[in-house]
């Protein structure tokens, strides 16, 4: 039965520096029902991501910033409760309309999803976006070769935990950084890195030079700062960076690593990307990612939050690091409690 009225977190006002509660607010609203060429999605899990947080804030960048007292957007996954349109009640589907438990969106915003490949929440992160990204950045931008040696911060989180696998998966050597001696367990022991570091004990330019005395080849970062730094410091001759994210710098005043000569010494290269830019390698992507997730030979890591008013802690959280392993997920439903005509 479908409710008259729903929950949706609403941008209460803009963050200074870390993101707060009190930024966010829970509202009820009545529940749309669907128009000619509509569905109404009951929405079952929600994604928080970096990314977010530059739309809280009002600055000129690639995507525009969320609205002052209007409900949030981002990746979410759930199944059709009402339609108007060519796609049946009960079939799963992915969209940006989250932060809420229902959304009536355009069927043409509804990309349908394979639940008998993965579960609905890997949707939002190694068969969504954070895979795309993981997958764009290494080949498309990185140049990744089978004989790389690759270094990976953040790589127990959403983008990094996949980057890494894939570049197994493509011959290189991965060595990968986390804030945790349990997560760096769990990137040798779970996801088969080569090599990783806990970057809280100790310099991380000494501790990534004792595990690629040779130099690395590739940088994935998703973190900027000291791990930059690090990397500069070890690149080989022409090494490459593909930066894909700066985390540690979102939420304070961002500072320049101190050795950004050696881009000139070592001859490097260091290309940003916005994976929004390759919508056009998801088919790609889905071809070559999908068979090894369903044979379960990548694995993805995912930290459960339950409940959309929990929303926002488990984005600050996420943005601070270190309790969240892999993809953060907040679950706003049973993904069990749904039609019965699929089987997954």
């Amino acid at each position: 039965m479908i409710p008259t009225t729903a929950r949706e977190i609403r941008l209460r006002s803009r963050p200074a520096g870390w993101p707060a509660p009190e930024n966010f607010e829970l509202c009820e609203v009545p529940v749309r029902q669907p128009d000619e060429d509509e569905v109404l999605v009951r929405n079952t899990h929600m994604s928080v991501d970096p990314y977010m947080r530059g739309r809280m804030s009002d600055a000129k960048s690639y995507v525009a910033p969320f609205a002052l007292g209007e409900a949030l957007q981002g990746g979410t996954v759930g199944w059709v409760a009402a339609s108007r349109s060519q796609i049946p009640v009960g079939s799963w589907v992915r969209h940006d309309r989250g932060w809420r438990d229902y959304a009536t969106i355009a069927t043409k915003l509804a990309q349908p999803i394979d639940v008998n490949i993965a579960p609905p929440s890997a949707y939002l992160g190694v068969l969504g976006m954070p895979g795309l990204t993981a997958f764009v950045g290494l080949h498309d931008i990185g140049g990744l070769g089978p004989s790389d040696v690759v270094f990976i911060s953040s790589a127990a989180g959403a983008v990094g935990s996949i980057a890494g696998q894939l570049a197994k998966a493509h011959g290189a050597t991965v060595i990968g950084s986390a804030g945790s001696d349990e997560k760096v367990a769990y990137l040798t022991n779970e996801l088969g890195f080569d090599a990783a570091f806990n970057y809280k004990n100790g310099r991380s330019v000494d501790q990534l030079r004792r595990l690629a005395p040779d130099g690395i080849d590739l940088y994935f970062d998703n973190v900027g700062g000291e791990q930059l730094e690090a990397a500069l410091a070890t690149l080989v001759d022409h090494g490459r960076i593909v930066a894909c994210g700066m985390i540690s710098q979102y939420n304070e005043t961002a500072k320049a690593p101190r050795n950004l000569t050696a881009i000139v010494r070592s001859r490097l290269t260091m290309r940003g990307f916005i994976v929004f830019d390759h919508q056009a390698r998801s088919g790609d992507f889905v071809r070559e990612v999908a068979p090894q997730v369903k044979s379960g030979r990548i694995k993805f890591p995912e930290s459960i939050v339950d409940g959309l008013e929990n929303a926002p802690q488990a984005f600050i959280d996420m943005l601070r690091g270190g309790k969240y392993l892999g993809k953060v997920i907040v679950r706003l439903a049973d993904a069990e409690a749904r039609s019965p005509n699929t089987s997954s």
